[in-house]
């Protein structure tokens, strides 16, 4: 009988450490917009190790470009931590040039069309060219690629030039101005490290592009039409968290209205927690797809997690450091001596979102903080959770 009695006891006393433990790592200071986690390294590990056990192509089987863009944000996110630890620069630059080489790979081409102007359409054409220029930014000695940024870059902006709608398409008659956003912050990036050569270009976008607003949200569609760019579907978390991330790197002033707005109406505490991102705006519901995910209370986890690489590159200090602290709570962490992974390792395209998002940096300017302020008392509900399972198998008991 004295056994059993430890029984409940040793229960509460697990509980109650792992809620300690929880608590502690949620209440831990969170790296600044223009610094990264200690854990970095061991995260960008558990990404390759999955990569070698070929996660990118388990990826490709539940999402449209799952493949595709598990290796090129890992490429990316070595790319950004070797800018903030210049250390790390020589093995940034092997990982981030054997995951370009995987993304222009037959498998990596496999899911676009290579008759689309630019060459497998603007998706793939933006974030290749993107990482390629981002390793140029680590050591641009090589000609040849230097060339073959340059080519690419040239090809992206003939593709717009011969346009009439300032969003191209990604796949046969179907266009998100997402993507467009991202291969016009590559011929940003190519006139910051390479001189002025698409400016033309990129002001003619940035002129054209408040003609396309969705008029409810005042921000970039998430879908539109190839042909003329009308809209198909107004603004969405999925899209709009990408599209802030990548608007710093092309206009800094056009890129503050569409912030405040993104935030203003995409940021929310349901039920009193968050902060966190809604897939659609304040006051309007709908049902997850493969890219938003599942949605929690019209939440969207995946948004969320890119949310946090907007926040850092917007300067949003404040969104940042709490979507960071939340992750470290409901992300289930497991942290191993030689590599750290979240919600168990479960799904590795996942942790190649966080790791690129909390590496988050500019690439063509430098980031300035900006006020945003989050509601004071947002930590007050997770901890009054964590309290409240703490004590229960001692009420239990």
């Amino acid at each position: 009988m004295r056994k059993l009695r430890w029984i409940p006891r040793s229960l509460g006393i697990a509980v109650t450490l792992l809620c300690a433990l929880a608590a502690t790592q949620f209440l831990w200071p969170q790296p600044g917009i223009t610094e990264q986690s200690g854990s970095t390294v061991r995260q960008l590990a558990f990404v390759r190790e999955s990569l070698d056990a070929h996660a990118d192509s388990a990826a490709q089987q539940q999402f449209p470009e799952g493949f595709f863009f598990t290796n090129v944000l890992y490429g990316l996110a070595w790319v950004q931590t070797a800018h903030t630890d210049p250390e790390l620069r020589d093995q940034a630059l092997h990982e981030a040039r054997w995951a370009l080489a995987r993304a222009e790979s037959a498998e990596g081409k496999a899911a676009f069309d290579s008759t689309l102007r630019p060459t497998y359409g603007v998706f793939w054409a933006g974030w290749t060219t993107w990482l390629r220029g981002s390793i140029l930014t680590l050591d641009g000695t090589d000609s040849a690629e230097r060339q073959l940024f340059t080519t690419r870059s040239e090809e992206i902006a003939r593709a717009f030039t011969a346009s009439d709608s300032p969003f191209l398409s990604a796949y046969p008659g179907r266009s998100w101005p997402v993507d467009s956003t991202v291969a016009m912050a590559a011929l940003r990036l190519h006139d910051h490290l390479l001189g002025d050569r698409f400016g033309a270009v990129i002001d003619r976008w940035l002129g054209a592009v408040p003609g396309y607003l969705d008029p409810t949200t005042s921000l970039l569609p998430h879908e539109v039409s190839p042909f003329d760019g009308s809209l198909i579907e107004g603004s969405r978390a999925t899209s709009q968290t990408m599209i802030q991330r990548f608007l710093p790197e092309i206009d800094r002033s056009f890129t503050h209205s569409q912030y405040v707005a993104y935030r203003r109406q995409f940021v929310a505490y349901p039920g009193g927690f968050g902060p966190a991102i809604r897939e659609y705006r304040q006051g309007v519901d709908g049902h997850g797809d493969v890219d938003s995910g599942p949605l929690i209370a019209g939440i969207s986890l995946s948004a969320t997690v890119v949310a946090m690489g907007a926040a850092r590159v917007n300067g949003d200090a404040e969104l940042a450091a709490a979507i960071g602290a939340e992750g470290e709570l409901v992300g289930v962490p497991v942290t191993l001596p030689g590599t750290k992974r979240y919600a168990f390792g479960v799904v590795p395209i996942g942790d190649a979102f966080v790791v690129w998002s909390s590496t988050a940096r500019l690439l063509t300017a430098d980031v300035s903080a900006a006020p945003h302020p989050l509601h004071w008392w947002w930590r007050a509900p997770w901890l009054l959770v964590l309290g409240g399972v703490a004590t229960l198998p001692w009420i239990a008991a």
